[in-house]
């Protein structure tokens, strides 16, 4: 009998479904799952989803306060209330995360991540269930840092240069999201050239960012994120975790063809390169040194925040 591309790459990689809609993680299996405010948004609108509103509501009311903190207060327990029930489906751990408004405020992201982690404990759920989702900027990865001491643990997410992964694993973070189909969009629009899954620019990226950690002894988890097609997934088969949305879950299913191992420890060593560190003014000027880097990080706290702003309008009226 055939077996699947999907089940193949999950010999060497843990799978993790990139979505807010419970009914295909429930059909994929994977072991971990991720949300962000634009998935959460998307299944918000499916009046299947609809308890989970009316609950994170409910709760709100009942604490009180003004308009503003009780609409803080719903959005929060709605992305508690995504996880839980997530949780009941995987064996493993959700990513739930931080607004993205925080990105540059490294104490409010701390407050934020430990009200969060509280939230789940109120209903059961033990922080070792759960990964607190935060963004690569200088800020994020020192409070990730103080996170991670504290027995949080973090998602380090838009992550698109190796100068961002150098920081997360010096931090102890415990795992990075590097986004390949977002810096695929980059090369393409800037270049105008369609790139084979081997040379595309996001699949190096993480390719370089697993062999340096496997060298340097880092404990940190490489997640690859934000595919484009599955030729980006096959190229990585290999490295540690693989965050998917369900139509490339799909399409992977419904594969039946050869796979290759593409990374591991072993083929990293093949791949050296010097140790370096970054204190804050030079992971600044590096990140600012590459424009791909610097223009998809912007771009992509302006989307999260978008679509959490968008959220609480949504949970505002319904407040009001």
């Amino acid at each position: 009998m055939s077996v699947s591309v999907l089940d193949q790459i999950k010999q060497f990689t843990t799978i993790v479904s990139d979505t807010g809609d419970f009914e295909s993680i429930a059909q994929y299996k994977p072991q971990d799952a991720t949300t962000n405010p634009s998935l959460i948004l998307a299944a918000s609108q499916n009046s299947h989803y609809a308890p989970l509103i009316d609950r994170a509501i409910e709760y709100a009311k009942n604490k009180g306060g003004n308009i503003d903190d009780q609409v803080e207060l719903a959005l929060d327990k709605l992305l508690i209330n995504f996880g839980s029930e997530i949780l009941k489906i995987i064996p493993g751990r959700v990513s739930t995360e931080v607004d993205a408004r925080l990105s540059f405020d490294k104490e409010a992201t701390i407050a934020k991540a430990r009200h969060l982690i509280n939230l789940y404990k109120e209903i059961g759920i033990d922080s070792s269930r759960v990964l607190i989702k935060i963004a690569s900027t200088w800020e994020g990865i020192q409070a990730a840092k103080q996170l991670e001491t504290e027995g949080i643990h973090c998602n380090l997410t838009l992550l698109f240069s190796f100068p961002q992964a150098v920081a997360c694993a010096e931090s102890g973070v415990t795992l990075i999201s590097p986004f390949v189909g977002r810096i695929l969009d980059w090369y393409k629009k800037s270049t105008g050239k369609d790139y084979a899954a081997h040379e595309d620019p996001g699949v190096q990226s993480v390719k370089r960012i697993y062999n340096y950690y496997k060298n340097n002894g880092y404990k940190t988890i490489v997640m690859g994120a934000s595919f484009r097609n599955t030729g980006e997934i096959e190229e990585l088969a290999g490295v540690d975790f693989l965050t998917i949305s369900p139509a490339l879950l799909k399409q992977l299913q419904q594969d039946t063809k050869q796979v290759t191992r593409k990374l591991s420890p072993e083929i990293a060593k093949a791949q050296s390169e010097p140790k370096v560190s970054y204190d804050e003014k030079t992971f600044r000027w590096e990140l600012n040194e590459d424009a791909m880097a610097t223009e998809k990080l912007a771009e992509g706290i302006r989307k999260f925040a978008e679509d959490a702003v968008k959220l609480k309008n949504q949970l505002k009226q319904r407040l009001s």
